[in-house]
């Protein structure tokens, strides 16, 4: 067995360049090299492949039978290579149509997507969006590239993935106004109201949630720990647009990133006020694979987003 590690690969290149030419000189000429260092070259492949390849004849020099099989397979191999090495081709949104896959937390995709759909349907419009949820995919996924990126907010994630943060965002509560509770929005009737729980920041497939669990509710439990307090969760979900129809019911409140909450800012049965106590803002974050890093479309897509949160900050 022939041991490749061994092989002067420049080698392929001569003999790619004589089966073109068929005339010594004339590939040295194309290669750059002198013709007593191609005959060489030549005297080389004839000992490596054991056939004598190139053949004089009354039409010049002939392939072997061997060198004719050969050829193919050498202009394959250094088709691939010469792909491999080359300088990465730009990114033409306009015409592209790759498919960016993208996990996405659910009040990412409300608030973030929409804007980013917008300027693909301008600047891309053949790219198409595949959205996954949390509970779809893992970080081995992302890592794997399987996944162009997740865009959540993250407790932990791989020291091996690139991030960025896409955006701060701040709390709101959204009830309906008939909701006796607005006109009096203190801590004290905070407490005393039935509150609409929505969360999900985790990947890989969830798991009910134990409400005297405080440590595991998230940002709003978080805060009131701190205070000491607890507020009264009457229902749980994972999905904000589920989250922000329910507080429509007189007696419920949801407590919500503001970005989210503002996407109600119109409709005529809901207010949307400040908490009446501190909670921490959060940090929306992409992430993705180092696989992708130098990808060229990848780079756009992240520049885009980066620039649209930018805008809407």
């Amino acid at each position: 067995m022939v041991n490749v590690s061994r092989v002067d690969l420049n080698l392929l290149v001569y003999l790619d360049a004589l089966l073109r030419e068929r005339n010594v000189t004339r590939a040295a000429d194309q290669l750059g090299i002198t013709q007593p260092a191609m005959s060489n070259g030549l005297r080389r492949l004839r000992n490596l492949f054991d056939d004598p390849l190139l053949v004089r004849t009354s039409d010049g020099m002939t392939p072997t039978a061997r060198a004719l099989e050969l050829q193919p397979l050498i202009r394959h191999v250094l088709t691939d290579v010469e792909q491999a090495i080359r300088p990465q081709t730009s990114f033409v949104p306009l015409s592209s149509k790759r498919v960016f896959r993208i996990m996405v937390s659910d009040y990412a995709e409300s608030t973030l997507i929409p804007l980013l759909l917008r300027q693909l349907r301008k600047d891309a419009p053949n790219i198409t969006l595949d959205m996954l949820t949390p509970s779809d995919v893992d970080f081995h996924d992302v890592e794997q590239g399987r996944v162009d990126m997740a865009i959540n907010r993250f407790d932990d994630m791989p020291q091996s993935f690139h991030q960025s943060t896409v955006w701060e965002d701040g709390f709101s509560c959204l009830m309906s106004k008939k909701n006796l509770i607005r006109r009096k929005f203190t801590l004290e009737n905070y407490l005393q109201a039935r509150h609409i729980w929505v969360s999900k920041t985790g990947m890989g497939v969830g798991v009910g949630v134990n409400p005297e669990d405080v440590q595991r509710l998230g940002w709003v439990d978080d805060a009131l720990n701190r205070l000491g307090k607890k507020r009264q969760i009457a229902i749980f979900t994972r999905h904000y647009h589920v989250a922000m129809q329910l507080s429509r019911q007189n007696d419920l409140i949801a407590t919500l990133p503001t970005r989210a909450a503002k996407l109600m800012a119109d409709d005529p049965e809901l207010v949307i006020l400040p908490p009446p106590f501190l909670i921490p803002s959060i940090e929306l974050k992409m992430a993705w694979s180092p696989l992708l890093q130098q990808d060229a479309g990848h780079r756009w897509l992240r520049r885009l987003i980066v620039e649209l949160a930018s805008i809407q900050s």
